[in-house]
């Protein structure tokens, strides 16, 4: 496993390599040491660190907050910040730039070693979601995509069902419950979203809180409607009961 890279921001030089000194000691990579915020951003850009470590009060132009702020903006590298300082301004001013620590001086190598772990893992795991969420946007936006299948999202992951395989879908507040022979899947949408994208060439909404494969039904006997092998049986809304007659293949 590669070594965390660490840009260390800090103005007093003894503070400074006392840090860098600790980190090295808990296997860390120092790419870079700045006492300004200037040159904490130019190092970021061009170092490209995993993590940056940000003293709050820095000499200069730029304090530490602006220069996290910029840092986060740009490049999207998690900042920890390092004071001495505790008090409620400091800390209000510091929690608007939401970073991913927050040390007070002086601290352990304990504290440097957990806030950097804590700090690296939910960077990963904010990049993983913000992954799947584009790729869930991507299938959804993709008019091209194919109809035979779709992904669902079940602990953290996406899970493809072939549509051949969905029996019936069910309304559960704000929820549908996606039903195969043997497995439900339960995802946050509506009964008016999921229709759009199951479209109407093999499934049919036949109740409020019901929409069905066409193949998948046994037998009709209004108002209900009995699906081949699991047996279910499902209610026949009268509104959709005309709609229903037109899609089967009634002799």
């Amino acid at each position: 496993m590669s070594k965390i890279n660490v840009l260390v921001v800090e103005d007093e030089s003894i503070v400074s390599k006392d840090i860098q000194h600790s980190l090295k000691k808990l296997g860390y990579n120092i790419v870079g040491a700045a006492a300004t915020g200037e040159k904490a951003l130019e190092l970021a850009h061009t170092e490209k660190p995993d993590i940056v470590l940000m003293d709050i009060m820095l000499k200069g132009d730029m304090n530490g907050i602006e220069a996290a702020e910029i840092i986060k903006k740009e490049l999207q590298i998690p900042v920890i910040f390092l004071t001495a300082y505790a008090d409620e301004s400091t800390l209000s001013k510091a929690k608007v730039i939401e970073p991913y620590g927050y040390i007070i001086k002086p601290f352990k190598e304990i504290d440097l070693h957990t806030s950097i772990e804590m700090a690296i893992y939910k960077n990963q795991k904010e990049k993983e979601q913000l992954k799947e969420m584009e790729y869930l946007y991507s299938i959804v936006e993709n008019k091209e995509a194919s109809k035979e299948f779709i992904f669902v999202k079940s602990n953290s992951k996406l899970v493809k069902i072939n549509c051949k395989d969905i029996y019936f879908i069910e309304a559960l507040k704000d929820y549908v419950v996606i039903n195969t022979a043997d497995t439900r899947f339960t995802v946050h949408s509506t009964m008016k979203d999921i229709e759009m994208k199951m479209g109407n060439e093999d499934f049919v909404r036949i109740h409020r809180s019901f929409i069905v494969r066409l193949d998948k039904i046994a037998t009709i006997e209004f108002p209900n409607l009995t699906l081949e092998n699991n047996k279910k049986n499902l209610p026949i809304g009268g509104s959709y009961r005309d709609e229903l007659n037109n899609r089967i293949n009634l002799i």
